[in-house]
């Protein structure tokens, strides 16, 4: 019966008009019915969907033609369910855990210590100074960095992971097979063959504005405790640090000037009770 779920899970994240909480809904029935051959009209129901009904039926019908050749096409890139034992436990706790996560690279990094790094896009010589000094010495503590693969803080938190012998595990607001952004392929390609790179979004997903807060909570929900380097007031980086006060994790930020708008962010959220980071000490007292 497990096997069956996972292929109804597998099945739901292909289709159109269904979102994470939706596909939830339909497996906690499937488990209380230990059934899984669904009519659309009944996930419909179960899933509460409304405003995008005709999209999910005719996603629906046509998955349930083709469902069986693109779930062994989809099965070369590797997915995990949240069934499966190899789920990350702490991910499993949040609220609105990812049904489906697609993946390539190492699943025992899964298992490490782990700390998200997030902060600005265009980063200042600051905060990349910051994340250069910070990273290596996290790594030489055990941890396994975070990250979204973002270009600034992202990125470099991952590439200073590498350089210094550490591991980290990339979370994308897209499919497997898009890179975004296009200048940070090298670095995802090189994540997919050493380190890890995981995804709720199937195949060919491309980069959608309500991907990314959704991305961000699983950085959060992978992660002890989560620590903010440069952003600016309403950033996303403060949607990935508010999501782990949400969960209970550790928030750290580093403060920065007075007269930069990149650290408005890391002080609001340091007024707001996020640990202050001056030094590799104040993140490993927490954790």
């Amino acid at each position: 019966m497990e096997i069956l779920q996972r292929q109804l899970l597998f099945k739901l994240a292909v289709c159109q008009g269904i979102g994470n909480l939706g596909i939830l809904k339909v497996l906690q029935e499937a488990i209380a019915q230990k059934r899984v051959d669904f009519s659309s009209t009944e996930i419909i129901r179960i899933a509460e969907i409304k405003k995008y009904r005709e999209l999910f039926e005719q996603s629906w019908l046509h998955h349930t033609i083709h469902s069986e050749a693109l779930y062994i096409r989809q099965c070369q890139h590797q997915f995990m369910t949240i069934l499966d034992a190899v789920y990350p436990k702490l991910l499993r706790e949040i609220y609105n855990p990812p049904a489906i996560l697609f993946y390539r690279g190492n699943l025992q990094l899964l298992s490490r210590r782990k700390i998200g790094i997030v902060g600005a896009r265009y980063a200042t010589s600051y905060g990349l100074r910051v994340t250069e000094a910070l990273v290596p010495k996290i790594v030489k503590e055990g941890f396994t960095i975070v990250s979204g693969l973002a270009k600034g803080i992202d990125s470099r938190s991952h590439e200073m992971a590498i350089q210094n012998g550490g591991q980290t595990i990339g979370i994308l607001g897209t499919g497997l097979d898009v890179y975004y952004p296009y200048e940070k392929k090298e670095l995802q390609q090189t994540m997919k063959q050493n380190q890890l790179v995981l995804t709720e979004y199937v195949n060919g997903s491309g980069p959608k504005k309500y991907h990314f807060p959704a991305r961000n909570r699983i950085i959060a929900g992978l992660s002890l405790g989560v620590c903010v380097i440069e952003a600016r007031k309403n950033s996303g980086s403060l949607i990935t640090a508010q999501a782990a006060m949400d969960y209970g994790r550790e928030v750290f930020a580093v403060p920065g000037s007075i007269f930069q708008s990149f650290s408005t962010g890391c002080h609001e959220l340091i007024q707001d009770g996020a640990k202050c980071v001056q030094t590799i000490d104040d993140i490993c007292e927490e954790l």
